[in-house]
Parts: C-alpha cells; sequence; structure tokens
C-alpha cells in the first residue's frame, strides 16, 4: 500500500503535527494572569481557576474534581475577575459552563452572592463590548456586586507578547485601572456585604416560613 512511483520523493514533505498543533496560547488567560500580578501588586491573594477538563454542566456529579476545585475557589475568594474571548459575538462556551457550575446557593450559604465582579474580555478584531455585557448580565443573576469600570482589549494577537505578557498600552493601563477599583470597591463592601444584600422579599419569605413552622408546632 505504500507503493507510490508516481510520486516525487524529493517533493514529497510529510505531515508535521506541531505545525498544525501549534501550542496553545488564550490571551484571555494571559489577560487574567496580568490582572492577577496587578491584584498582587496592590496586595490581595490571587488564585486562578483553569478550565481545563471541566465537564459540560450537569453532566458530571458535583463532587468531580474540576468542579469542586471552582466551587471552593468561589466559596473562599471576597470578589473574581471574569475573563472571556469574544467568540462569534459572545463569551465562550467554556466560560458560560464555569458559570453554570456555580450555584445560587449551597445549602443555607449563597456563595456568590455581595462579593465583587470585575469583567474583562479579549477580541480577535475590533473592539467590542458583547462579551462583558453579557457578563455583567450574568454577574447580576449571580448576586455578584459587579464593579462599573470593564475591560476589552481589541485585536488580542498583537497585544501580547511571545511570553504571554501584555506590551505597555493603553488596554493594559485600563487593566489595572479595573484591578485597582476591584480591590477598592471589594475592601468598602467586605464589612457591610450582608447589609447591602439583605432584601425585604426574602425577609418576608422567611418570616412566613418560620410563623408556618410555629403554628404546625402547636397543632401537633
Amino acid at each position: 500500500m505504500t507503493d507510490t512511483p508516481q510520486i516525487t520523493d524529493a517533493a514529497f514533505a510529510p505531515i508535521d503535527p506541531d505545525a498544525l498543533f501549534p501550542s496553545e496560547r488564550s490571551f484571555s488567560r494571559f489577560a487574567a494572569e496580568e490582572a492577577a500580578r496587578v491584584l498582587t501588586r496592590f496586595g490581595a491573594e490571587v488564585q486562578l481557576f483553569d478550565p481545563r477538563d471541566l465537564p459540560a454542566p450537569d453532566s458530571a456529579p458535583t463532587d468531580h474534581p474540576k468542579v469542586a476545585e471552582l466551587r471552593d475557589l468561589v466559596s473562599w475568594c471576597e470578589g473574581m475577575v471574569w475573563s472571556s474571548p469574544e467568540r462569534h459575538g459572545a463569551m465562550t462556551g467554556i466560560m458560560k459552563s464555569q458559570i453554570d457550575w456555580i450555584p445560587l446557593s449551597l445549602g443555607s450559604v449563597r456563595p456568590t452572592q455581595g462579593k465583587t465582579l470585575a469583567v474583562m474580555q479579549v477580541c480577535g478584531g475590533s473592539q467590542s463590548f458583547n462579551t462583558v455585557n453579557r457578563l455583567r448580565i450574568l454577574g447580576r443573576w449571580m448576586r455578584l456586586l459587579t464593579i462599573p469600570n470593564q475591560s476589552s482589549v481589541p485585536k488580542a494577537w498583537d497585544e501580547f507578547d511571545e511570553d504571554g505578557r501584555m506590551k505597555p498600552s493603553p488596554y493594559y493601563n485600563r487593566i489595572v485601572d479595573v484591578m485597582e477599583e476591584l480591590v477598592r470597591f471589594t475592601l468598602l463592601t467586605r464589612d457591610i456585604r450582608d447589609h447591602l444584600v439583605d432584601r425585604y422579599s426574602e425577609r418576608v419569605e422567611d418570616h412566613a416560613a418560620l410563623s408556618a413552622r410555629v403554628n404546625q408546632s402547636k397543632a401537633v
């Protein structure tokens, strides 16, 4: 089956996997790493979550190692930075999967409620805000305090060097601005977080539930 006398061997080139599958360059991860460096300079303790090997939502048990890691980090942190590329005018599926794996409540604890959030996106072409706008909506549904400032890096392939470090630019300065604001809002709301997210409607529901339990006990 390898007898091919018609082929000119000197011109025949084997398939090169390294050329077809170059090393992965995730610009949204590079942006998140730059944000982490800035946060560290501000005195924050930072941990990064790598979503590789995270299963699709509801396709694995909640004790799956990557799901458990994500939930532990969400419970641990006081604030978050969400960084996503924009693909087809929206965030990527893996970004949405991470958010979908974060529950609104774990027993009586709401792991995201009242924590701060900064949103960022990188673009392959001209600057867009589709992804950060959608991330803001999701942050609101997760009851996060999303800060006003945000970052969108256009032509991301031209904003990072070969080592994955962001070049000096107004876009880098904006990331510093966003992280500075995130730290400020986190410190401002740290001790009053529960008060800020205390809701009348939930107090009414709690009162009704308490009354039902008390009345049931009396009836028994």
